[in-house]
């Protein structure tokens, strides 16, 4: 780029295209990325929404709007994107002592939410390109009249105030965030323990990965030794400062990390964190997974009857061996747990989906009935699962139900971000459903908005 800057030949409208492009540049930095990989499962998002209950009633908001996902990420993050999605890293959630370190992390996040703080992020945005916007053009103007190197000392003194101008706006922004999420804890009557131990764990991350704790202006958030000096002092004088968290909470909280721990880390790692010794509900939890994961099948239900001959009747720990048996190739064996299972927790439409899946995996034409009409109330309860979909189709399709099995198809691509499969699939349904019945409606929603999808990609591309 700067071969066009010393090149007089190059003309000015060339020029000036290229600063525009450093701004555009800038202004898709500071949009936050979305997660790629989003992680469901029934007793975690069960956990997380009882956690969380009582901080967003304290917030103003309404429980069912909110939600708190977690997404498979091994960064201690969390973060909100718009609307009321609270977006939780496994890192985080793992890396965490207990629950209450959790809820202040949650607290935290919806004090983004009901800030309007991604909303307003765009104030900051605008702010620091219109200074980035005003030193490109002093800067081509210069650079136009054939002073380069003045130029060059323009953009790089713009380039340096319109961040430091958005990074003190986003500083701001936590700041904020920190006293909200500070009133909701108190509001709700938890300890504010676990969020100073949170930011006291950021704090001795940042020392082991030799982060300058020096600079408070070029950063995006307040110092953490600032944040535990200011939060200290409120959290200390709260009358929940000395509330210990619900014994039962505490214990879901420990099995269900010690369960995502199975899922997500190397079973190596898991083995070392709960060894074999350790006959504690969280290690075989964790160890179930671990050997599942690994290609052990048999080591795997060893741990999952051993809870089971202790807790017959938990629901998750039935759908753990369900599980185990219906990916290891057992699907006719998994059907008593799974079945069992969604009897005793009819609103979890997740493990419905997987007993549905099993259903269907058994390639028994007297199982598909039962299986349709589990997986229809499974999309029912939860209309953004992807794989149960996915399942629907399977079974309109052994059916012969072509029309519906594309519906089910193009609900799927709908929700997977591929709108040119999602076109193509709801335009097939609507030629074998009946006109104006709701499904033929369905199709059509999704046919128009998969069509401008589709178009606003191609102007993209262009």
């Amino acid at each position: 780029m700067a071969e066009a800057f010393r090149n007089p030949r190059r003309p000015l409208w060339l020029v000036a295209r290229l600063l525009m492009l450093l701004a555009l540049s800038f202004t898709a930095a500071v949009r936050p990325a979305l997660a790629q990989s989003i992680l469901r499962d029934a007793e975690t998002e069960t956990l997380l929404n009882d956690m969380s209950r009582p901080l967003i009633e304290a917030a103003g908001l309404e429980p069912g709007n909110v939600r708190i996902v977690l997404i498979h990420d091994q960064e201690i993050n969390a973060f909100v994107a718009g609307g009321q999605i609270v977006y939780i890293h496994s890192g985080l959630f793992t890396s965490a002592d207990n629950a209450n370190e959790v809820q202040g992390v949650i607290a935290h996040e919806l004090g983004h939410v009901t800030g309007g703080h991604i909303i307003r992020l765009q104030e900051g945005v605008q702010q620091a390109t219109g200074i980035m916007i005003l030193s490109l053009i002093l800067g081509a103007a210069a650079m136009a009249a054939g002073a380069g190197e003045a130029g060059m000392g323009v953009l790089a003194a713009g380039q340096q105030a319109a961040m430091g101008r958005f990074l003190a706006f986003s500083r701001t922004q936590e700041s904020s965030a920190d006293a909200a999420g500070a009133s909701y804890l108190s509001r709700a009557g938890i300890s504010g323990r676990g969020s100073l131990a949170f930011f006291e764990r950021l704090q001795n991350l940042e020392f082991r990965m030799n982060i300058p704790q020096d600079n408070g202006y070029a950063r995006t958030h307040p110092l953490n030794r600032e944040r535990i000096a200011v939060l200290s002092n409120v959290y200390q004088n709260d009358p929940a400062w000395e509330r210990p968290t619900p014994p039962s909470l505490e214990e879901r909280f420990q099995r269900v990390k010690a369960k995502l721990l199975g899922y997500v880390e190397d079973p190596r790692r898991v083995m070392t964190l709960y060894p074999e010794s350790d006959r504690s509900v969280p290690a075989r939890y964790a160890r179930a997974y671990a050997w599942h994961r690994s290609a052990h099948p048999d080591r795997a239900l060893a741990e999952a009857d051993s809870l089971l001959q202790a807790h017959p009747q938990d629901p998750y720990f039935l759908e753990l061996k369900g599980q185990i048996l219906l990916e290891s190739g057992h699907p006719e064996e998994a059907l008593q747990s799974l079945r069992e299972a969604a009897t005793r927790v009819p609103d979890q439409p997740l493990i419905s989906a997987l007993f549905g899946h099993a259903l269907i995996s058994t390639e028994d034409p007297e199982n598909f009935e039962e299986a349709k009409r589990v997986l229809r109330v499974a999309v029912q309860r939860d209309n953004d699962n992807p794989f149960a979909w996915y399942q629907l189709g399977i079974v309109y399709d052994r059916e012969g139900d072509h029309a519906r099995a594309a519906l089910a198809t193009a609900e799927r691509y709908n929700l997977t971000g591929q709108p040119q499969l999602a076109l193509t699939s709801a335009e097939q349904a609507l030629m074998g459903l009946p006109v104006h019945s709701p499904d033929w409606i369905r199709a059509q929603d999704i046919a128009m908005v998969s069509r401008s999808q589709v178009q606003e990609q191609r102007r993209r591309n262009r």
